[in-house]
């Protein structure tokens, strides 16, 4: 069994297109054994627009864009690409692979061809179920740089090297080959048939999503009773307090304290450009708590002082 590790970059990429230029990929035995490595540029057939997620900041790959011109399109190379991801004796890889599989996926209905059919594992999830961080997404350069692997990012056969490091590189570290890492990380791998996805997913990624998904549902029910509340005369009238996002979250505190202020004439935001009282704890240094004290005409307290002006 060998091990596929690819990577893809684009010309410009949108919901409906993804213009490929580059396939780059390392094939490797069991053991990160290098067998071949290549970068296949290809020719887009137009202009070059890279841009970030935001469509705002450019991303500059490291290729004479006057090369792509005179390189083969993708349905030239469609069946290689295709017999290397779909070959029985492979495994394949990617980092946020998932981007991947979609360009792949729009490129085949751009020019009318057969679907992908093969499955994949997710570098970047198998470290963010490593390190059990599932807060953001790791990129490539961040995690290659915190297990010591050079490369140059965004050629696409540097990044498929630098996928292959990162997964060999926790594999020594565990003093194991992937097929254990992946059983030890709850690991599974994702898929494409008849140009549908399934994504990857892992058992510390499971957790993470129905845990997300139970506070989702826990915050909907506070703004519907915030919502539900009316003021009343009282002391707090015209006052609107925000609670840092911990405070927030924290239930039990956050309904008892914004019932009484409403009780006493006050009101609740979940803006903190809105409010006049900002609640927090001491040691917080959160994006809203920082944003809150940047604004000098909003008073900052604590939740002890909070109960004093509530019990008061």
């Amino acid at each position: 069994m060998d091990f596929v590790f690819f990577d893809i970059e684009c010309a410009v990429v949108s919901k409906s297109v993804a213009k490929i230029c580059a396939f780059g990929y390392v094939v490797c035995d069991e053991n990160f054994r290098i067998k071949k490595r290549e970068d296949i540029l290809l020719n887009p057939h137009g202009a070059f627009h890279l841009t970030d997620r935001k469509g705002e900041k450019g991303i500059v790959l490291p290729y004479e864009y006057s090369e792509f011109k005179n390189r083969p399109d993708f349905p030239t190379v469609y069946g290689d690409i295709k017999r290397l991801l779909e070959d029985k004796n492979h495994v394949v890889f990617g980092h946020a692979v998932i981007n991947d599989v979609k360009y792949l996926n729009l490129e085949t209905k751009r020019f009318k061809l057969p679907s992908f059919e093969f499955s994949f594992y997710d570098s970047q999830l198998i470290y963010m179920s490593y390190v059990n961080d599932f807060s953001r997404q790791f990129g490539l350069e961040y995690i290659a740089n915190a297990l010591g692997v050079e490369f140059t990012p965004h050629r696409a056969v540097d990044d498929a090297y630098a996928t292959m490091k990162i997964v060999e590189a926790m594999c020594k570290q565990e003093g194991c080959g992937f097929f254990a890492l992946a059983e030890k990380l709850g690991a599974k791998s994702g898929s494409i048939s008849s140009w549908t996805i399934r994504n990857v997913s892992s058992v510390g990624s499971k957790k993470y999503s129905a845990e997300k998904a139970a506070l989702q549902k826990k915050r909907r029910a506070f703004w519907e009773k915030v919502s539900s509340l009316k003021c009343r005369r009282g002391k707090l009238k015209n006052t609107v307090f925000t609670f840092s996002r911990e405070l927030e979250d924290e239930f039990s505190f956050s309904e008892q304290a914004v019932e009484k202020i409403y009780m006493l004439g006050g009101r609740y935001s979940g803006h903190v450009t809105h409010c006049k009282v900002y609640v927090c704890n001491e040691d917080d240094v959160s994006v809203r708590t920082q944003n809150a004290k940047k604004l000098p005409e909003i008073k900052i307290i604590n939740p002890g002082q909070l109960k004093e002006i509530l019990d008061g």
